[in-house]
C-alpha cells in the first residue's frame, strides 16, 4: 500500500482525533516503519489494518465505519492533492466509469507499484450503475467511503445499495448498486 494512504491516514487520527491519539495507535502497531511514511514509498497493507483496528479500539469507532470515514476524508484530500484527476469529470458516474482505464492509470504513473484494486461497471441510464469492487485486501468498506467521498463532491443525491459476492480465489468482491436520485443534484 502507497505511503501516501498511511500518511493521510495518521494527519487524519491527528486533526480528527489528536495527535496523542495518533501516537498510542502508533505505539501499539506493529509498525516496520514506526510510524514514518514517505508519500512515494509502498508499504505493507497489515500496517493500515493494525492501525485502523487500534484506533477502533482506542475510539470505540468499529472498524467499518472508519475505514468508511476514511474513504471520504481521502476522496477529499484527492481532490485537494491531484484535482486533475477529478475535474475532468463532471459527475459521480463519469468518475467512477473512468476508475479502472484512466485513474488508475494516471495513479500507476505517480506512483509506481501502486496496486490498485480493480473495478468493473455497468451503467444502466443516467440514473443507475452497478459497480463491482474487487481487490485481495478486503477493504470494500473503505471503497464505499471513497464513493461516498465521490458523491459529496459532485453534490450528487445517489444511494448505495452494497452486496457481498462469493469471493474468487484470494479477492474479495463486492456489488455497490449506485441509483441517482430523480430529482438529481442535493
Amino acid at each position: 500500500m502507497k505511503g501516501i494512504v498511511f500518511r493521510e491516514f495518521i494527519d487524519m487520527v491527528e486533526s480528527q482525533f489528536s495527535t496523542e491519539t495518533a501516537d498510542t495507535i502508533i505505539e501499539a502497531s506493529s509498525l516496520s516503519t514506526h510510524g514514518a511514511y514517505t508519500s512515494v514509498g509502498t508499504y505493507p497493507h497489515q500496517e493500515m489494518v493494525d492501525l485502523v483496528s487500534n484506533l477502533s479500539t482506542h475510539t470505540g469507532i468499529s472498524v467499518p465505519d472508519l475505514l468508511q470515514h476514511f474513504g471520504r476524508h481521502l476522496f477529499g484530500r484527492f481532490v485537494e492533492i491531484h484535482p486533475n484527476m477529478t475535474n475532468k469529470f463532471s459527475d459521480v458516474f463519469s468518475l467512477l466509469g473512468a476508475l479502472e482505464n484512466t485513474i488508475h492509470v494516471d495513479v500507476n504513473k505517480l506512483y509506481r507499484d501502486a496496486e490498485t484494486p480493480s473495478f468493473t461497471y455497468e451503467q444502466n441510464g443516467q440514473q443507475q450503475m452497478v459497480f463491482i469492487y474487487r481487490s485481495r485486501r478486503r477493504m470494500a468498506d473503505f471503497a464505499q467511503g471513497l464513493i461516498e467521498g465521490c458523491i459529496a463532491h459532485f453534490k450528487e443525491n445517489i444511494m448505495i445499495q452494497r452486496s457481498e459476492l462469493p469471493s474468487q480465489g484470494e479477492e474479495a468482491l463486492t456489488r455497490f448498486t449506485l441509483v441517482r436520485s430523480a430529482h438529481g443534484s442535493a
